[in-house]
């Protein structure tokens, strides 16, 4: 079972980059941001307090999650676009610092890679805690400037408003007591601020060959 691990603060370029680094080597994708998307998603519709540790954990140990590709369903029901708006990115760390939530995503996203047989996991922690013995674990990042013009591209909005409120997610994403963002000890950093993504993706995919080659051939 092949697993590699691409971790890093919001708007490095994860999910494009993990994308194509599953395509370039035929294993399957994972998004877990958007696992906890869904959660904050179920959380806001409930009028459960966010910072209610454990009621928001019932939720997230309950909610029926399917994450494939680019399609995300909570309860059966399509929410890959409203999980993408700002007013869940403004709550989805706060939900994602919750340990019963981070509890329950982490056997969701176990199960998915022993289902699928391996596959390319994006997140925050993800080669620290989820797969601390992935094949390849990344550490992408970017400029905090190029990261906010990034998300307005992406979903619109005024650049200040974004780059406040992504320097406010990485404050909550690297403080929380449970699995900080941090790069794990053996990852690879990957600056991706002035690179496109085809540089960023052929690096990625040159790391990990050069990992199996080794794994073959030891």
């Amino acid at each position: 079972m092949t697993v590699i691990a691409i971790d890093g603060p919001a708007g490095a370029g994860k999910s494009t980059v993990a994308k194509q680094v599953a395509l370039a080597t035929g294993l399957p994708y994972l998004d877990t941001g958007a696992m906890y998307r869904c959660v904050a998603h179920a959380v806001m519709s409930s009028g459960v307090n966010t910072v209610d540790a454990e009621a928001v954990g019932e939720i997230a140990r309950s909610a029926r999650i399917v994450v494939e590709s680019d399609r995300s369903e909570l309860n059966g029901v399509d929410v890959s676009q409203v999980i993408r708006t700002p007013e869940v990115s403004s709550v989805v760390s706060i939900i994602a610092a919750h340990s019963p939530v981070r509890d329950a995503m982490r056997l969701q996203q176990r199960r998915w890679i022993d289902i699928h047989g391996g596959g390319v996991v994006e997140g925050r922690d993800i080669g620290t805690v989820v797969f601390p013995r992935a094949d390849l674990k990344i550490f992408l990042t970017a400029s905090p400037e190029v990261r906010a013009e990034r998300r307005v591209s992406q979903t619109g909005g005024d650049v200040a408003q974004i780059a406040a409120n992504i320097a406010e997610r990485d404050r909550i994403d690297s403080t929380r007591e449970d699995s900080p963002l941090r790069p794990a000890d053996d990852a690879i950093h990957v600056d991706s601020s002035r690179r496109t993504i085809d540089e960023v993706v052929n690096e990625i995919v040159h790391h990990f060959r050069n990992v199996k080659g080794h794994q073959d051939n030891g």
